[in-house]
């Protein structure tokens, strides 16, 4: 029996049936063990020996691996096939040779790029050893990032109070962000004017053409400063008349873009789909693994991390294939279109990412796929098949329309599609930043011109001058910061998800309209590092090290000279920092965001000067818990506040302070008013009510009172008014977990209010799937079914996903087995497997099986007896509730409930059949005495909520 270990039990429950039963294959759920996350674990003075530990959770997988290997003759590591993959495969050796279980195993390594019988069976057929100079490649890498962590971050904790963490390569990003954010404002914004003109042929075609020279002379974008040169220019044209001056004809062809990689599906999916990276990856790491079509686990694209741009010439075939078929030879190159990787590592190149079947077509899986994995599939197989098609041909048209004595032209563009070539399938998206500066530049790709002709007189219809104000660079998107840490060299395909994650994680940044906002918080953090240890934020520096880091894995250097190399400097810096004073940091970041702090008012007054004392000037200052404003003249004067911040205390402010929350807007159903509101457990959104103040104690010890007075406790005695009928609450959900409450709006809202609902019906049962939250989390469900959600969205999740998710489920369970029909009223007994073992049920009445009796031999009579013994000793449906507690002090039973004889005969004999005897009837239990009774304790007073 042979051994195989792959990383993710989808993928193990796949290959298993490729391979068949010879070979036995495992899950380690991914990574294994960690450095231990304390001082220490990378240990310099050591030649950089690493304390690794095992994680807790992934032991038990690792003893039946160890369990499965003894006495194998292979054992196959086929993790994903990427340095990360690479290290999983080691880390589990290492174990196992810990463990002293590969004596006579032979230890290959298979990689795959895709998750098919034919990718599988030829890597299993070409087995390899492991690629130390990889794996030393991932232990740099992770010995940096600790050393960056453990050392840099208490620098910050003593320096910088406040601060949560910094990273080697977090932090490059970080800056990237807040660099372009001090850019904005330091831009001064300046008007300018554009002046266009509207004409007409003989033929009655009219066309707008802008103005370009005035005077004899060319204008420049700023040329037209104010109303009374853009008026001028008006009254220029107004005065002339033009004809056609010069046409220029060109055709120009655009050839397609080169298969996904993983920067680029991440960049592509967040402009054409709204995904975020880490959400891209997660859909596109499904597809990779696998989805049920007819029954079979079928891998769809090929691995999605990766920096390659080939594909395997069996897919190019394919693609041809397809274009020739669908699309007719037009369409097809004269030969395949080769694409060259810019990867400066071969070793890390990996094939791009494409379906692994271009005949699969979108239309023809969409059926088995949820809504995320419909668009993203489509997305990558219309990037692939448009790759290898022809380029699509433009012909454009430029005009110069010009008065008489050439003082004043104006100029038309214009271009047409003369073939849609790889525009059939596919056109590369832009953002809205490209889209602007298209604009700008007077670019126009859909206008198509009148056929015009050199020297024609044209007739000026209208003319009309527009102010403009130039713009600041724009905020970076996740797609434009991914493109550009890729052109700057920092960070890998398998590191953009998590860089923009931590980040968000660690409240340095926020997404506002899908762009990225500092945060105070992670500006001050950048200042620190940029004045501090300028350095190690350094763009150029960090894409330098990336180049070693990717020399290791390719062999051309040794791992630990790196190390050496780089700990001998970064420590010097932090032992620098030793002696610094908090005085010297507030200074410098006081010089660096001091404008950001203190903007100058449109007044032109101090920003500066102190509200409260008007003599002392504010200031920067840092306190046990992160940085304030103070004034200068304490402790004469102790005037502070906060900084504006955007993270949880202004949150905190806006959703707390006012006792309101936040209006996210109007239920298009109803029409009730939709808040967003902080509780003692959390964030939650509401669904109207927002009229009611909220409760103060005085008001609620006003209620009590008022509530214990006779006038509104009397029942039935005809004193006093009827108590007044409970207002209903208005409908609230709870946050989930992962949700940002500054990102949270009225669609999301309205979606978790929508909670629980129905995904579809089952389609051999017809029975109702829903998802919903529970206490334990997210889940779907079906009939008694629950399954609770890891890593699957309850606000997107589709049918057929559930419908996986249910079936593992119920498989894991174990079928249910039907006794019959209890006689007492006709309700189904069963048995069924619960985590105790298996159990008959009746109802809400359950009683365990005895371990003598087997489930299948179990018949209904004597489950009836179990259900009936399980009561007469109290069980926990004896009235369908939970079990008393010891602790439950036995309530005084009335006449009517003690005295059996008083029950109605037919009542007595339904409970005697059925089980459910009153609990009542029981014969109290003797307890034993107490040698000494229980000191009596004071009340305790609970305070707040």
């Amino acid at each position: 029996m042979d051994v195989v270990v792959v990383e993710s039990p989808a993928k193990a429950k796949t290959i298993n049936r490729y391979l068949g039963g010879d070979y036995t294959v495992l899950a380690s759920y991914g990574h294994v063990r960690d450095l231990l996350a304390k001082d220490g674990s990378v240990q310099p003075d050591a030649d950089f020996a690493m304390d690794w530990t095992v994680d807790p959770q992934a032991k038990k997988r690792l003893d039946e691996i160890a369990k499965a290997v003894r006495g194998a003759r292979h054992l196959y590591l086929a993790t994903d096939p990427d340095r990360e993959g690479e290290a999983i495969s080691w880390h589990v050796c290492e174990v196992l040779g810990e463990k002293k279980a590969l004596g006579g195993v032979d230890v290959k390594r298979v990689a795959f790029n895709a998750i098919t019988r034919d990718a599988i069976l030829d890597a299993f057929a070409n087995p390899r050893d492991l690629d130390q100079p990889l794996i030393h490649a991932y232990l740099a890498r992770r010995a940096l990032d600790y050393l960056v962590g453990f050392t840099l971050s208490p620098v910050l904790w003593r320096k910088l109070p406040g601060s949560r963490s910094a990273g080697r390569v977090q932090s490059v990003a970080l800056r990237l962000i807040c660099d372009r954010e001090e850019e904005i404002e330091k831009f001064v914004s300046e008007e300018y004017w554009t002046v266009s003109g509207l004409f007409k042929t003989i033929r009655d075609e009219t066309f707008t053409a802008n103005l370009t020279h005035l005077e004899g002379r060319k204008l420049e974008k700023l040329s037209l400063g104010n109303k009374e040169a853009a008026d001028a220019a008006l009254r220029a044209i107004e005065e002339r008349e033009f004809s056609v001056a010069k046409i220029e004809r060109k055709q120009t062809r655009r050839n397609p873009a080169p298969p996904f990689i993983t920067s680029t599906l991440q960049q592509e999916a967040s402009r054409k789909l709204g995904f975020s990276a880490s959400r891209a990856m997660k859909v596109a790491q499904r597809l990779y693994e696998g989805v049920s079509i007819d029954g079979e686990t079928v891998g769809l694209i090929t691995y999605m991390r990766t920096d390659g741009v080939q594909m395997a010439p069996e897919a190019v075939t394919a693609c041809r294939r397809l274009i020739s078929a669908d699309y007719g030879e037009r369409y097809l190159p004269e030969k395949p279109r080769v694409y060259k990787s810019k990867a400066k590592n071969a070793q890390e190149a990996h094939e791009a990412i494409r379906p692994t079947d271009v005949f699969r077509r979108p239309a023809d899986v969409a059926r088995f796929l949820d809504a995320d994995q419909q668009k993203l599939y489509a997305l990558i197989w219309r990037r692939t098949l448009a790759c290898q098609m022809e380029a699509a041909v433009l012909d454009q048209v430029g005009v110069d329309v010009a008065s008489p004595d050439r003082q004043v032209i104006l100029r038309a563009t214009g271009s047409v599609v003369a073939f849609d070539g790889f525009f059939k399938v596919y056109r590369e998206g832009v953002d809205d930043a490209d889209r602007k500066d298209s604009a700008a530049k007077g670019d126009d790709d859909d206008r198509l011109l009148p056929d015009l002709k050199e020297g024609e007189a044209l007739e000026r219809l209208s003319a009309e001058a527009e102010q403009h104000f130039t713009q600041p660079p724009p905020r970076f998107t996740e797609a434009s910061l991914v493109k550009r840490l890729e052109e700057l060299g920092i960070g890998r395909p398998s590191t953009y998800a998590s860089i923009l994650s931590v980040l968000q994680d660690r409240n340095y940044v926020r997404l506002d309209q899908r762009r990225f906002v500092p945060e105070d918080r992670g500006r001050l953090v950048t200042a620190f590092l940029a004045n501090f240890f300028e350095r190690y934020v350094a763009y150029d520096f960090t894409a330098a090290m990336e180049e070693k880091l990717d020399d290791v894995s390719g062999g051309r250097i040794d791992w630990k000279t790196v190390l050496a190399e780089f700990w001998r400097d970064f420590s010097a810096a932090v032992d620098g920092t030793k002696n610094l004073k908090i005085s010297d940091v507030l200074d410098a970041l006081d010089a660096v965001l001091g404008p950001h702090f203190f903007p100058t008012p449109k007044n032109g007054s101090d920003p500066r000067k102190c509200p409260a004392c008007n003599d002392g000037r504010l200031n920067l200052k840092l306190g046990r818990y992160g940085a304030f404003i103070g004034c200068g003249r304490y402790p004469d004067c102790r005037f502070t506040r906060p900084l504006v911040l955007s993270g949880d205390e202004e949150a905190d402010r806006q959703l707390v302070g006012n006792g309101q929350g936040r209006l996210l807007g109007t239920d298009p159903e109803g029409g009730q008013e939709v808040w967003l509101r902080k509780g003692p457990y959390g964030y939650y959104v509401q669904l109207g009510g927002a009229e009611e103040p909220a409760a103060t104690p005085a008001a609620i010890a006003q209620e009590e009172t008022a509530s214990s007075t006779p006038a509104t406790t009397s029942k039935g005695k005809g004193k006093g008014k009827a108590k007044a009928k409970a207002k209903p609450k208005p409908k609230r959900a709870s946050l989930l977990k992962a949700m940002d409450p500054e990102t949270v709006d009225l669609e999301t809202a309205l979606k978790l209010l929508a909670l629980p609902r129905p995904i579809g019906s089952h389609p051999e049962t017809g029975e109702m799937i829903n998802a919903g939250v529970g206490r334990f989390g997210p889940y779907v469900s079906m009939g008694s079914n629950y399954v609770s959600l890891k890593d699957d969205d309850v606000l997107a999740i589709g049918l057929n996903r559930a419908l996986t998710l249910i079936a593992e489920a119920i498989e894991r369970k174990g079928p249910v087995i039907e006794l019959g029909v209890h006689p007492a009223d006709g309700k189904p007994v069963t048995v069924k497997r619960g985590r105790f073992g298996p159990y008959v049920q009746h109802g809400t009445l359950r009683a365990t099986l005895p371990k003598s009796v087997a489930s299948e031999d179990l018949t209904l009579e004597q489950g009836i007896e179990l259900l009936q013994a399980k009561a007469a000793r109290g069980g926990a449906a004896a009235k369908g509730g939970r079990p008393q507690s010891r602790a439950d002090k036995p309530e005084k039973a009335s006449p009517e409930k003690a005295s059996p004889e008083k029950a109605s005969p037919e009542k007595a004999s339904k409970q005697a059949a059925s089980g459910t005897v009153q609990a009542s009837t029981k014969k109290p239990t003797k307890r034993a005495a107490t040698p000494k009774a229980a000191p009596k304790r004071k009340p305790r007073t609970v305070t707040g909520t």
